[in-house]
């Protein structure tokens, strides 16, 4: 019956099954919410890279399920430093082009270095962090197998999910987790939006797991232990160690002038010729290095959501999160860090939503339903956390611009290139200590004003067509509530 709420626990779906879907469901579940997660593939896989995740992130992660924590260790994470004379983790960014000791071709110059603090950054392997956070979540809410196909609101305010293999399912709302090529977002914004894909930014990627011991040959004891970025014009290469210092994860970034050839497919075969090539004027440590990565490599082609970014998160019931609301390149290292920060903001509104529902169905004047009040939390989530993540967009393609300075090859031009690090180190600065007790005070605070605001819920996303200009909220006639219980601010493990 219209107005009245129902006792049945929240249910939310979840498309896409990474680590950003995952780690969101493990958040979920301990804010009793009924979680049902939606993955294309036959079965959890992850590129055997490496990745690395902030203090910050792993104490969200901790905010929302501690089991997630153990996840990330359990899979093998270690600090991206290992100086036994400094237990602190560093970024560091060396020279990894010019040769500016004739007596030494293998020294290169340290240009600047940020201290992070003790175990300021965990490095681990995507592979090995996603099988372990598999067996976080019940098995039971997991299928596999399913490519979403369109999503439309039903009268009763429930979303309907309709898959290319003929079923369908339906949530109280859904959460679009899918990643960079998310389908949510296609029909959140219409198939002819350029924003509902993302586009080259002409950069190229080269990724291997290379064996310590090899790693120490090319690079020597002290880099092959600890992260180092090595910049020159028009690429840079970075390398941490993972897989409990037994391999370093190692990436090279070639600018590409020319456009990518089909953006539908962003994963080409390559050869480490190419990158032998490419690097071939470089350190001897580097070249050396390279000779150690696979003779067959994937080119990666880098897209991000930088030139057509989304002007909202939401629409009604459904939301993005994570690469399928703001995909980033990589060259800050936090594109899954943020991706938790947008997990750890929606747990939070889970919790205020129950709370919020249990508090109005004692009061039979004034009832709430569940759509009106998912929608609510959903608009919270877009004011609290879509500036924030856009920003880190923009952040990261300007920092590689500031790695590949053509400026680097010309020693007359060293000094001015190396004037970027004042600002690389505030860009760091601000991902690293971010103030996430801040966002989930504000975040509390927003959704208690906006559900003391009379409310309706707009469309949500029908067919894939992306009509409508609202984001799913709006003031209207007076289906609100009042009487809101805002619940402690902490989101804790129950």
């Amino acid at each position: 019956m219209p107005g009245v709420v129902e006792d049945s626990p929240l249910e939310i779906a979840i498309v896409g099954g990474g680590i950003i879907g995952l780690s969101l469901a493990a958040g979920l579940i301990k804010q009793n919410v009924k979680v049902k997660v939606y993955e294309q593939a036959k079965g959890f896989r992850e590129i055997g890279a490496g990745m690395a995740f902030t203090a910050n992130a792993i104490r969200c992660m901790g905010l929302m399920n501690p089991d997630i924590v153990g996840a990330l260790r359990s899979g093998g994470s270690v600090a991206t430093s290992l100086d036994k004379d400094d237990p602190n983790d560093y970024l560091r960014w060396i020279d990894g082009y010019n040769r500016r000791r004739k007596d030494d071709p293998s020294h290169q110059t340290m240009l600047f270095k940020i201290d992070a603090g003790y175990k300021g950054f965990e490095g681990t392997r995507r592979d090995q962090f996603l099988e372990a956070l598999v067996k976080v979540i019940p098995q039971e809410i997991v299928e596999l197998r399913k490519r979403l196909d369109t999503i439309e609101e039903k009268a009763d305010g429930r979303v309907q999910l309709k898959f290319a293999d003929g079923t369908a399912a339906e949530a109280d709302a859904v959460i679009g987790c899918d990643g960079i090529k998310s389908r949510v977002r296609e029909l959140m914004f219409g198939s002819d939006n350029p924003t509902s894909f993302p586009h080259y930014t002409h950069k190229v990627a080269y990724r291997a797991l290379v064996p310590m011991d090899k790693a120490i040959s090319a690079l020597g004891e002290y880099k092959a232990r600890n992260q180092h970025n090595h910049v020159g014009p028009n690429a840079h290469l970075i390398h941490y160690p993972v897989a409990n210092q037994t391999m370093i994860n190692a990436t090279a970034f070639v600018s590409d002038p020319n456009e990518w050839h089909d953006d539908k497919v962003t994963v080409a075969p390559g050869l480490r010729k190419d990158l032998e090539d490419a690097f071939a004027d470089w350190n001897p440590c580097l070249t050396a290095l390279i000779r150690h990565f696979p003779e067959k490599l994937e080119k990666w082609a880098v897209f991000d959501t930088w030139d057509y970014p989304a002007p909202f998160f939401n629409k009604g019931n459904v939301c993005l999160a994570g690469d399928a609301a703001h995909a980033s390149s990589p060259h800050h290292g936090a594109g899954a860090c943020c991706g938790i920060e947008d997990a750890l903001c929606l747990a939070t509104l889970a919790k205020q939503v129950n709370a919020s529902l249990a508090a109005t169905s004692t009061k039979t004047t004034k009832k709430t339903r569940k759509a009106e009040a998912l929608a609510a939390a959903f608009e919270v989530f877009d004011a609290v956390r879509r500036t924030r993540s856009q920003w880190l967009v923009n952040s990261s393609r300007r920092v590689c611009d500031l790695y590949h300075q053509p400026e680097w090859g010309h020693p007359q031009k060293w000094t001015k290139a190396e004037t970027c690090f004042e600002e690389i180190r505030d860009r760091s600065l601000k991902i690293w200590h971010f103030d996430y007790d801040g966002m989930i005070t504000d975040t509390v605070a927003r959704y208690a004003e906006k559900m003391m605001t009379p409310l309706k819920v707009t469309k949500t996303v029908e067919n894939g067509n992306g009509n409508g200009n609202g984001n799913g909220v709006e003031n209207g006639a007076a289906k609100g509530t009042a009487g809101v219980v805002v619940v402690p601010v902490a989101v804790t493990a129950n």
